[in-house]
């Protein structure tokens, strides 16, 4: 594991089934249902990365395509 692949999330069961997401500790999503069945199913056949960015598109925490066009922000250049 390479410190780039952990952002930062983690993931909890609840006794109810509920899926609880958290990132740097705080709740960034709830998963209730099949879609909590889903994640749970997904998330324990895959490696670290691999659930760091499952949780990352399910809290919407994912690189949005701008990032190329924010270095050229003329507080981000470079002098």
């Amino acid at each position: 594991m390479t410190q780039g692949d952990d952002l930062g999330f983690t993931w909890r069961a609840l006794k109810n089934g509920d899926v609880q997401v958290l990132h740097q500790g705080r709740l960034a999503a709830a998963l209730r249902g099949a879609q909590a069945v889903d994640f749970i199913a997904e998330v324990g056949s895959a490696e670290l990365f691999e659930q760091q960015q499952l949780m990352a598109r399910l809290t919407g925490n994912y690189k949005h395509g701008n990032e190329r066009l924010a270095g050229q922000h003329p507080r981000n250049r470079k002098s």
